[in-house]
């Protein structure tokens, strides 16, 4: 089946609430396009260079979303055009986004990660220091949390990845009521999304679903 294919039935079973990030890293421009092509405009990618290198030579109207580990040192090159950055795990990362959104007189949209998983290699936060990234955010004037994203154990048991995701959705609603502009929960990956809406994501990040496996 086609990639247009395949974005377009990932589409048709998605709820209407759902924002679907189509994940790119290692995808060449013409794949890319053929997403592009049937009308999406929302893609994801891990590593700084490669973003920076697509944002410069393909359409200018696709909202780009930095879904890896970012370093503090790479945010000056992606804070004129990024869209929304989903990894923040540290005080010190919002930080140098907001320098760096400043310079480019933006507000740059960004969700706090969450360690849900087993695998201590995931990055991510405890409930413990995202609340206190929550209290302080109002000192960064030029980012603004605006939702919280997970990354599941890599198993085939489907019942651990339930309850990890069911623990962030839990975690999401209970700050939800302090901080209303929470709005965005993103959970779930090509192998665990659907998965990750039954218990609660309105964001999945879809990567080989739609351009099948990466060479």
């Amino acid at each position: 089946m086609g990639i247009s294919k395949n974005i377009q039935n990932i589409k048709k079973e998605l709820p209407n609430q759902i924002s679907l990030v189509a994940v790119s890293k290692n995808q060449s421009y013409s794949k890319i396009m053929e997403v592009y092509e049937s009308g999406h405009r929302i893609f994801g990618e891990n590593k700084v260079q490669e973003l920076v290198e697509k944002h410069e030579k393909l359409p200018k109207d696709i909202k780009w979303h930095m879904i890896g580990h970012l370093q503090t040192n790479k945010v000056k090159y992606i804070a004129s055009f990024v869209s929304l950055i989903h990894a923040v795990d540290s005080e010190r990362l919002l930080k140098e986004i907001n320098k760096r959104a400043t310079q480019n007189n933006r507000v740059i949209d960004c969700l706090l990660q969450f360690h849900i998983a087993e695998e201590s290699s995931k990055f991510g936060l405890n409930e413990e220091e995202a609340k206190k990234i929550l209290e302080i955010q109002s000192s960064y004037s030029n980012v603004r949390i605006v939702g919280f994203m997970g990354m599941a154990t890599f198993t085939s048991n489907k019942e651990q990845i339930k309850k990890e995701f069911s623990f962030l959705n839990t975690l999401y609603k209970k700050l939800q009521k302090e901080y209303p502009q929470l709005k965005i929960l993103s959970m779930g990956m090509s192998g665990d999304y659907p998965i990750a809406i039954d218990e609660g994501s309105n964001m999945v990040r879809v990567g080989s679903a739609i351009f099948g496996d990466r060479q």
